[in-house]
Parts: structure tokens; sequence; C-alpha cells
């Protein structure tokens, strides 16, 4: 689950438009954060926001598959890929970064 410090700083570009983002290294993999809640990960140089009811299904419409960091076979259903024109477009990112981080706050109530 290799993440490059070029694509992380990439997807750190794309969301500099929103305050507060930063990362924690784990697992091979880089969360981000805001507000100290964990709304998306970076493996393998791919980047996968937080989903529930509320958005789930326009990740799934637009392609989007399951984050599965390790080798076996297993997927973390709550974290799903963005789709690349979403992640080259800042401002839509940005929009669907928020949609997780509210989903995380919700959960954490």
């Amino acid at each position: 689950m290799a993440v490059s410090k070029d694509f992380t700083q990439f997807v750190l570009d794309q969301l500099s438009g929103w305050s507060n983002v930063h990362i924690n290294k784990m697992f091979g993999c880089v969360a981000l954060y805001q507000d100290d809640l964990a709304f998306g990960i970076i493996a393998n140089d791919m980047v996968y926001l937080k989903v529930d009811e509320t958005n789930k299904a326009k990740f799934i419409e637009s392609g989007s598959v399951p984050l599965k960091p390790f080798k076996s076979n297993a997927t973390v259903l709550s974290f799903y890929s963005i789709p690349a024109i979403i992640l080259e477009d800042s401002e839509a990112f940005i929009r669907w970064a928020r949609e997780s981080l509210e989903i995380q706050k919700k959960r954490n109530k």
C-alpha cells in the first residue's frame, strides 16, 4: 500500500482551499483529517472518502470501489474511491470531502 509523497502533496494541494486539513500516516496508508476526524484515506495513490447511506450511491454510480487495504480480499465498505474527474477538480473534491467529514461528525455525536 505504498503512498508516494508526490501524490500525497497533490491531494493536499487540491484540498488547500479547505482549512485545517492534515494527514497522519498509518498502516502504510495516509489518513486525511479535519477537526481531528478522518474523512479520507490515501492508499496505493488513490483517495478514498468516508461513505454511508447519504452518499454511497453516488460513489457506486461513478464507478468507485471500496477500499481494499491489504493483499487479502477484505474490503472496507465505509470508504470508497473517488473518480479521477472529482480529484482533479479542487472545488468538487472539497464538496465530496465535506460530505464525508459530516458523516464522521454525525457518527461521533
